[in-house]
């Protein structure tokens, strides 16, 4: 049952006081900050749905073929053999983390993060269109069961697991290809049960999330809430409400209200009795989806929104005060000290995430867009006839090309020396395999010893080569036979 709590620091208002679970109904907003968002959820999502339709170089913008072991990233290709790129990506993504976070806050968090594009964009705007408004959604989970209210909620449900079902789907065509995954759900499913188990555990999770937990996700399990306070300095941009402008707060009365617009951040005279310009119409509360009352300072609730600051501006607009009353803000702007863009925290965060993608950028660029791997056969390291020293290798080559290419293969020394080669070039497709055997053989009479071979290959589709060395043994030079 949903009722009306006060948010303290003390204790959030998704929770009673006995610990039972309050859900948290906010308020519609309209604003500017609003439609941004709106507009970057339907971006994301759109994004998020159509990396499996569209196709780059002949294959889905986005595959991860974890089965075997190939992977497709937006026209390049990838192989197991390449996973110690992730080591620069993830370390990229972890400065990145940090470097935002010092100078942004958790706009992530507000704008970009998967389980805020969902909910807001997608689940409680269906929840809106069915139930209405806040004060009819809270009425409605505060009225006895009824054959409307089941109507509600059954509709409302069903939705729900629509929309999971869709969305698990989605992302089970990142590891199974659109046209896979196509083919699978016209099949009986005991045909597939991997793919059909992890789609249901997906949906599963992602209607237990949306339709349920919601909040609880970022206030209970998320870690980044927590850390965020370790990220950020005084300096960081934030969402804040102006003490010293807002405090100290009362009611509005008609009398003292100001007809004409006037610019944010213009100053105002204060109205009688000394009273700031928050008019404590709790605005900012019933609007904020994690339910916390941003007037009692920087909380870890907070994801940075911002519908707590259309809210508020609303208001004042309506009365004729000045905007900006809770707005985005360093921790010192809103406490009227000095700004401070450059600071040690945000360049050390900085020049770590440039290594982070600098190395990442190196590591792509030179990246040969195939393997070259020379191993010696199993067995003898050498074989004697009566007038040659022979060795045997094989040659591993994988095409990491997202289309075909030819491998041109040459083989030199600095002996003397014959070498067979079943095929000096060898066509393969995108990610496709193929193990060429090599025979090396020098004359036995005078053999030197141990030298090096080397083995060249050339990509056809990019140009570029790539040397391999392998060592030739044999007896020992002072070997001699009868000995």
């Amino acid at each position: 049952m949903a009722t009306r709590e006060k948010p303290s620091l003390q204790r959030l208002s998704s929770i009673h006081k006995d610990g039972s679970r309050n859900h948290v109904h906010p308020a519609d907003v309209k604003g500017r900050f609003v439609r941004r968002r709106t507009v970057a959820y339907a971006a994301l999502i759109a994004i998020y749905l159509a990396l499996p339709f569209v196709r780059i170089g002949g294959a889905p913008a986005v595959f991860l073929d974890v089965a075997g072991r190939r992977f497709f990233l937006f026209g390049a290709t990838f192989n197991a053999q390449d996973f110690w790129l992730v080591v620069f990506l993830l370390a990229a993504i972890g400065f990145s983390l940090l470097f935002f976070t010092a100078w942004l806050g958790r706009v992530w968090c507000g704008w970009a993060c998967p389980q805020t594009v969902f909910l807001e964009g997608v689940y409680r705007r269906i929840e809106r269109w069915i139930e209405g408004p806040r004060e009819a959604r809270i009425r409605l989970a505060s009225a006895p069961w009824s054959p409307g209210k089941i109507a509600r909620k059954v509709l409302k449900h069903a939705a729900f697991v629509v929309v999971s079902l869709l969305l698990s789907h989605a992302f089970l065509s990142f590891f199974v290809s659109l046209g896979s995954l196509v083919e699978i759900v016209q099949r009986d499913p005991r045909e597939n049960p991997a793919a059909f188990l992890w789609t249901m555990a997906v949906a599963g999770a992602l209607y237990f999330n949306f339709a349920w937990f919601r909040e609880q996700l970022c206030i209970v399990i998320c870690p980044y809430g927590r850390l965020q306070s370790a990220m950020q300095d005084d300096h960081s941009l934030v969402i804040g409400y102006d003490v010293g402008r807002g405090e100290p707060r009362g009611k509005i009365r008609r009398e003292e209200r100001h007809p004409l617009p006037v610019v944010s951040g213009e100053p105002l005279p204060k109205a009688p009795a000394e009273k700031g310009d928050c008019v404590d119409c709790n605005r900012c509360v019933v609007v904020c989806p994690t339910g916390i009352d941003i007037r009692d300072g920087l909380q870890l609730e907070c994801i940075g929104c911002a519908q707590c600051v259309d809210a508020c501006d609303d208001v004042m607009i309506k009365i004729g005060r000045p905007t900006g009353l809770i707005r985005y803000d360093s921790q010192a702007g809103l406490t009227g000290q000095p700004k401070r863009t450059f600071r040690p925290r945000l360049v050390a965060y900085g020049a770590l995430l440039l290594v982070a993608c600098t190395s990442l950028a190196l590591g792509l660029s030179r990246r040969t867009p195939f393997e070259a791997n020379l191993l010696r056969v199993r067995g003898a390291p050498f074989v004697l006839t009566d007038d040659a020293v022979r060795n045997q290798f094989e040659l591993h080559l994988v095409n990491k090309n997202p289309g075909p290419t030819d491998l041109m293969v040459e083989v030199s020394a600095p002996l003397e020396a014959s070498f067979t080669l079943p095929h000096h070039k060898v066509h393969l497709e995108s990610l496709e395999s193929f193990r060429l055997p090599i025979f090396v053989s020098v004359p036995r009479e005078g053999f030197p010893g141990a030298f090096e071979v080397r083995i060249d290959v050339e990509d056809g589709a990019s140009g570029k080569r790539r040397a391999i060395e392998a060592r030739f043994l044999g007896p020992a030079p002072s070997h001699k036979e009868g000995t």
